[in-house]
């Protein structure tokens, strides 16, 4: 009796977004086909052109350009930022720094102390209930 093992694919939007990549901007084999996790693994290892241009130069997905200009995605939204955005685009938004940017971006930090805070808290708790 010898062991199969299935194949394991993926649609192609989920292959993008693993390799953090806009869908729409892939080649037309990438957007049509499956891919399947070796696949992945050999695009995330040894990326192909067209791959590496479009983490170099975009469009961007939502989350790559979200975390690029320091913000949560939701903030991209109530930017007005709704399309995907060139690595150019953005660097534009860093220079021009609107008040939307500047304020998203000091909810992010925000978000991010009161994260560090509770982890420290929860940290401490812990420590607590394991020396008493």
């Amino acid at each position: 009796m010898t062991s199969h093992q299935n194949t394991q694919t993926m649609k192609p939007a989920t292959a993008a977004k693993k390799l953090g990549v806009y869908l729409e901007a892939t080649p037309a084999d990438f957007q049509e086909g499956v891919v399947t996790r070796a696949e992945l693994n050999a695009l995330q290892a040894d990326p192909p052109a067209w791959l590496r241009d479009l983490r170099r130069d975009g469009p961007h997905p939502r989350p790559v350009v979200a975390a690029k200009l320091g913000v949560s995605i939701a903030g991209l939204h109530r930017g007005g930022v709704t399309e995907p955005l060139t690595t150019e685009q953005i660097e534009a938004l860093k220079q021009e720094r609107p008040e939307w940017l500047e304020r998203e971006q000091a909810v992010q930090a925000d978000v991010r102390k009161e994260t560090a805070r509770v982890k420290k808290l929860h940290a401490e708790r812990a420590e607590r209930a394991q020396q008493g």
